[in-house]
């Protein structure tokens, strides 16, 4: 029986998979909404593509449900498969084959009619920006190029979802941000767009968020509801003459949360703004430290994640 169109795209309910002792997935329940950008992160080993293999019907969970599309993962995994488009970091790409040669095996593979391979092969092309590449080898493309190709072949039998595991890892900035515009595109155009990512940076181009850590989901919410379960805290910017000095100097001190290394400078998470900066330069001048800069600053999704795993590590060493 066809899923009823107002279902969520992907429906998860106490997902649990274990392998022997181990537990991979552990009682995971998550919504995603048809259109939604849904981003997954988390340490290495936390358990994203895991779930992201369950999804798509490769692994069977040890216990709970989950569909996708509508259909459940356990059950009905074939029409699962044919419902969803899948791309990893690998981008599964024949290196010997042409950039057209490439779309027309994934067609055949995803079962695209010879009838509309034609009109899905353009489309995959203009998408991608390939349309001059089309006879180059695969091999010779750098890799921000191969990236919308591996993209474009997962969407040739037009899937309504698309799961997306690492799929910038390893290209520059810049092919990482044209690769986002296509993923937005495809969002605007109806798609659902389930990715997996460690860059903190794209977790804010996505519309919710769901931080996975030690198999368990411990935050969900859109990147701004996320920030602001920062907590009460305040966050400060500092960069002085003596980064390493500094930290020592600071560890400790009355209103000082936390203090760490980011970029060319530090992060200083604090109770009281007005207090710690002048317990900041009270501190850091007794130490002999100049400071080049001090400010308050908005948490970044690097600093949301950094703390949560950090009071999540502290939950497990208690």
């Amino acid at each position: 029986m066809p899923p009823e169109s107002n279902e969520p795209a992907v429906r998860i309910e106490n997902l649990v998979k274990r392998f022997g002792d181990f537990v991979a997935v552990d009682n995971v329940s998550i919504d995603v909404a048809r259109g939604e950008i849904f981003g997954f992160l988390g340490p290495n080993g936390a358990g994203k593509s895991t779930t992201i293999r369950i999804l798509c019907g490769l692994l069977a969970p040890t216990s709970g449900r989950a569909t996708v599309g509508g259909y459940d993962v356990a059950t009905q995994s074939e029409l699962v498969r044919q419902n969803i488009g899948y791309m990893s970091q690998k981008f599964s790409l024949y290196d010997d084959l042409t950039v057209e040669e490439n779309i027309e095996f994934f067609g055949g593979v995803y079962g695209v009619s010879p009838e509309t391979l034609p009109q899905r092969r353009d489309y995959v092309l203009r998408m991608a920006n390939l349309e001059d590449k089309r006879k180059s080898p695969t091999h010779d493309l750098p890799g921000g190029l191969k990236q919308r190709l591996a993209l474009g072949c997962a969407i040739l039998h037009e899937p309504p979802i698309l799961f997306l595991d690492e799929p910038t890892s390893g290209v520059d900035p810049v092919a990482r941000r044209n690769f986002w515009e296509l993923i937005y595109r495809l969002s605007e155009s109806g798609h659902t767009i389930f990715v997996t990512t460690h860059y903190m940076d794209e977790a804010e181009y996505c519309h919710r968020i769901a931080l996975m850590y030690g198999g368990r989901v411990i935050a969900l919410g859109s990147p701004a509801e996320l920030k602001q379960a920062f907590g009460e805290h305040h966050l400060l910017m500092l960069e002085t003459s003596d980064l390493l000095g500094a930290m020592h100097a600071l560890q400790g001190r009355k209103g000082i949360v936390d203090v760490a290394v980011f970029g060319s400078g530090l992060h200083v998470k604090v109770d009281d703004e007005a207090r710690a900066i002048e317990e900041i330069r009270s501190a850091l001048a007794a130490a002999g430290i100049k400071i080049d800069a001090l400010e308050p600053i908005p948490p970044s999704m690097e600093d949301v994640f950094v703390g949560l795993i950090e009071e999540q590590e502290r939950v497990v060493t208690r």
